[in-house]
């Protein structure tokens, strides 16, 4: 596969500045890191974007994740690695991915489990998280960004 042009983000330098910030100020609250990094695994992996899919299996498992934890994202709900703090997380993060997939983008079961596991800035920083990987799912899936590309 080769890409249809470069990276949207490296012909636009303040795009990436903005997305980086962003992705940056998502990390501030205290959701732990592997709960992030698995949620952008999920929502690479809905978004079908090879690029981002690659490069979060290889942060989990350079952060230690056990291979089982990796493999199984993409079937959490019948999977056993997961705690219920991150399978909150990672239904969230299918929600606001998927928002027109259902008449009620985020019901209110997934919001209160989410909530019943994160505090106001926590949700915060799921939220922002899920919005900016999703980001950069949608400008590297529309210009093809081959998995394991070099920026």
């Amino acid at each position: 596969m080769q890409a249809r042009m470069a990276n949207p983000v490296m012909v636009l330098p303040d795009a990436m500045k903005a997305l980086l910030a962003l992705s940056k100020a998502a990390q501030s609250a205290t959701v732990p890191e592997t709960t992030h990094k698995l949620i952008h695994l999920r929502v690479s992996q809905i978004n079908g974007c090879s690029l981002c899919v690659d490069m979060h299996a290889r942060e989990l498992k350079q952060a230690g994740e056990k291979d089982e934890r990796i493999w199984g994202v993409g079937a959490w709900r019948e999977s056993p690695y997961f705690s219920d703090a991150e399978r909150a997380a990672l239904a969230l993060a299918e929600c606001v991915t998927r928002l027109a997939d259902r008449s009620d983008a985020v019901p209110d079961a997934v919001w209160d489990d989410a909530a019943a596991h994160y505090d106001e800035k926590e949700l915060s920083s799921l939220l922002v998280s899920i919005a900016a990987i999703n980001i950069w799912n949608r400008l590297n899936a529309a210009t093809r960004q081959p998995a394991g590309s070099a920026w």
